[in-house]
């Protein structure tokens, strides 16, 4: 649970934003610094997935949609100023900012979690009334099995 109140303490929010802002940076230098190509709509859709599934590596839990190509061109034409010319690094980066926010976040983490801390209480409740109905009464076994829940989410990064 340490970890749970570490995300939640001031401060992680300029941290999870220079990673996010160091992943775009390094995706630019990638593919786009020193490219004189002509990049088509296919293959900027395909860089920015490929920035996307590296912030979703380097933050587990938070996962990002991909972006929908109507959503990544209307971004495109808003920031992109110098048709013909190379993108720079800020239009990039308004763009992947742009884009992450209309998609948002698919939120599997979160089920997963409620599921556990949930459904894993219940499912040992109902397996000790059938076997062993009154060894452990159920004001205290229902509270150990749900910390002991949240314990193992806890040491498995998953809260």
């Amino acid at each position: 649970m340490g970890q749970s109140l570490k995300k939640l303490a001031p401060g992680n929010e300029e941290k999870a934003a220079k990673a996010v802002a160091d992943i775009v940076e390094k995706y630019y230098d990638k593919l786009f610094a020193d490219s004189d190509k002509d990049w088509s709509l296919a293959d900027f859709h395909r860089a920015v997935c490929e920035a996307v599934e590296e912030i979703n590596k380097t933050f587990g839990n938070t996962q990002l949609r991909v972006p929908k190509t109507a959503s990544l061109q209307q971004a495109f034409d808003k920031h992109h100023q110098g048709k013909g010319k190379s993108l720079t690094k800020e239009e990039f980066q308004r763009i992947l900012k742009d884009v992450i926010m209309d998609t948002g976040f698919t939120g599997i983490g979160a089920k997963d979690i409620l599921f556990y801390i949930f459904g894993v209480p219940v499912t040992a409740l109902l397996i000790k009334q059938r076997v062993i109905p009154k060894a452990i009464p159920n004001e205290i076994f229902i509270p150990v099995v749900t910390s002991a829940t949240v314990f193992v989410l806890a040491k498995l990064q998953k809260i």
